[in-house]
C-alpha cells in the first residue's frame, strides 16, 4: 500500500511535466496492480481547483471506479491528533496529514514531489519509483 500525494494527481489533471509517468502509476492504481490510498483531504483540495464541471466529474468518476485506490476519510479526533503531531515533525497541516495517515495504514511510501516529506521515517518516491515498488514485489 502506498499514499498518494495531492501533487500526483494535479499533476496529470494540470498536464505538467511528470504528467505520463504519474499517468502509468495512476493506471497501475485503476486496474488493481497497485494497492494505493488518497486522503479524503486531497480529494477535496482537487476538487476545489477544478473548475470544468465535466473535468471535475471525470476526475471523481475515475477515483469511484479505481480499482486499486482507497480513499481515507479523517474524523476530527484525527486531526486534532495531527495538529499536535504538527509540532513533533515541523511541518503543515496538509503534509502531517498524508504522513499520519500513511503511518496509521502502514504505507510502504508516499508518493509525492513534494520534498517536504523528506526526512521523516516514511519514504517518499516518485511515480516511477513507486511502480518499481510494486514490480519488484511481484518479482519475489
Amino acid at each position: 500500500m502506498i499514499l498518494i500525494d495531492t501533487n500526483i494527481f494535479l499533476e496529470l489533471l494540470m498536464d505538467q511535466p511528470n504528467a505520463e509517468d504519474c499517468e502509468r502509476l495512476l493506471s497501475a492504481v485503476s486496474e488493481g496492480k497497485v494497492e494505493a490510498l488518497v486522503t479524503r483531504y486531497s480529494l477535496h483540495a482537487i476538487e476545489s481547483l477544478l473548475k470544468d464541471p465535466d473535468v471535475l466529474a471525470s476526475f471523481l468518476r475515475n477515483i469511484e471506479n479505481s480499482a486499486g485506490l482507497f480513499v481515507y476519510e479523517t474524523d476530527t479526533s484525527e486531526e486534532l491528533v495531527i495538529s499536535i503531531l504538527m509540532k513533533e515533525i515541523h511541518r503543515d497541516f496538509d503534509d502531517s496529514l498524508q504522513y499520519y495517515v500513511s503511518k496509521k495504514v502502514g504505507a510502504k511510501a508516499i508518493v509525492s514531489f513534494d520534498r517536504h516529506f523528506d526526512g521523516l521515517d516514511i519514504r517518499r518516491v516518485d511515480p516511477e519509483a513507486a511502480l518499481q515498488l510494486f514490480e519488484s514485489k511481484k518479482k519475489a
